[in-house]
């Protein structure tokens, strides 16, 4: 398998890069959505990534519409409600699938890499973390429940 720096993502905007482009430092790779109960974490996402991206912290954000249809709209109108309601300014990406047969060869790596309970790879639900080394290594993985900002302990190991 290649490694996670290898896989083409697309912006939000619609311009397509290796992910190699956005790696480099220590990555929190989420996938989001706009109608979801944990959506407010987009709040402490931008806090975390405001607080620590100087010191080598990148978030990215995956919107994903696979969990309860909870990501309906097109990416002009997923970025707008990131920017008007949560000031959202780290790097955001197209809509992508996370499980199943048309999920993101992204999500593929980053389950084969770190899987969740039990050894289970799917993404049980959206704000799904995994967070990379500074070489694109998975880490950890959290599950949506954890709270970006209980996050700051783990960052500040690995970004020291």
């Amino acid at each position: 398998m290649a490694g996670l720096g290898d896989i083409n993502v697309t912006t939000i905007d619609g311009a397509q890069h290796p992910l190699s482009h956005f790696l480099g430092k220590a990555t929190l790779i989420v996938n989001v959505a706009s109608k979801c109960g944990f959506t407010p974490q987009y709040k402490g996402l931008e806090a975390l990534y405001r607080a620590n991206r100087d010191k080598g912290l990148a978030v990215l954000g995956f919107p994903c519409d696979q969990f309860g249809h909870q990501e309906p709209g097109d990416e002009a109108e997923i970025k707008s409600f990131c920017s008007l309601n949560y000031d959202v300014t780290f790097p955001m990406f197209a809509k992508v699938e996370v499980n199943g047969p048309g999920a993101h060869p992204l999500f593929q790596a980053l389950k084969q890499q770190a899987p969740g309970l039990l050894g289970s790879e799917g993404i049980k639900w959206n704000f799904t973390k995994f967070l990379l080394d500074a070489q694109g290594q998975v880490v950890d993985r959290f599950a949506p429940v954890t709270r970006p900002e209980s996050l700051q302990a783990t960052l500040d190991r690995l970004i020291g």
